[in-house]
């Protein structure tokens, strides 16, 4: 089993993501994105780690390819979009042309979508849905928005299902068009 779990800020993905493997006596729980020193960020990370079972295992770490690759219980990953981020800023590439922030995504998306071929444990990895709104005023926004779309497509081609979350309901997708191009 290989989920991709999307859905806008605050619909439920997290929590239904959890839930499509909340009987699973251990899961390793990627937290792939970036901390920040922030009261808010704080308190919601705290309730995202009260949700889940005591005997997951929480890992802090942008190598979600490696982590997929040699799992051998399931794998909750949350999320691809603050994955995103940490990778610019690790990069301190938001100021880069559009092309080398293209290829710094597609470096780091192909070897978890080689990994997600070859996994032989339950796979969920969350998501933002992006680019369902106006076209924003920044352009990291953008940029953001353009990588998270394509990562999302070549993440969810090689999953079994996608679900899309909204206000708390879950929609299976249907058959993918193939990855981006």
């Amino acid at each position: 089993m290989r989920v991709l779990v999307t859905g806008g800020v605050r619909s439920g993905k997290s929590r239904h993501a959890e839930l499509l493997l909340v009987d699973r006596p251990r899961v390793t729980y990627v937290a792939a994105g970036p901390v920040y020193d922030d009261a808010d960020w704080a308190t919601r990370i705290t309730a995202h780690r009260e949700r889940r079972p005591a005997t997951w295992t929480t890992l802090e770490t942008r190598d979600v390819a490696g982590v997929v690759a040699s799992a051998d219980a399931p794998v909750l990953v949350d999320c691809l979009g603050t994955w995103l981020t940490g990778l610019i800023d690790e990069a301190h590439a938001w100021e880069a042309p559009s092309a080398e922030l293209a290829e710094l995504a597609a470096a780091r998306t192909a070897p978890l979508v080689d990994a997600l071929a070859g996994v032989r444990v339950p796979v969920v990895l969350v998501t933002n849905e992006v680019g369902l709104g106006v076209v924003p005023e920044h352009r990291s926004a953008r940029v953001f928005r353009d990588l998270l779309g394509r990562i999302n497509q070549d993440v969810g081609a090689a999953c079994d299902e996608v679900h899309l979350v909204v206000a708390g309901r879950v929609l299976r997708l249907g058959d993918p068009i193939g990855p981006a191009r």
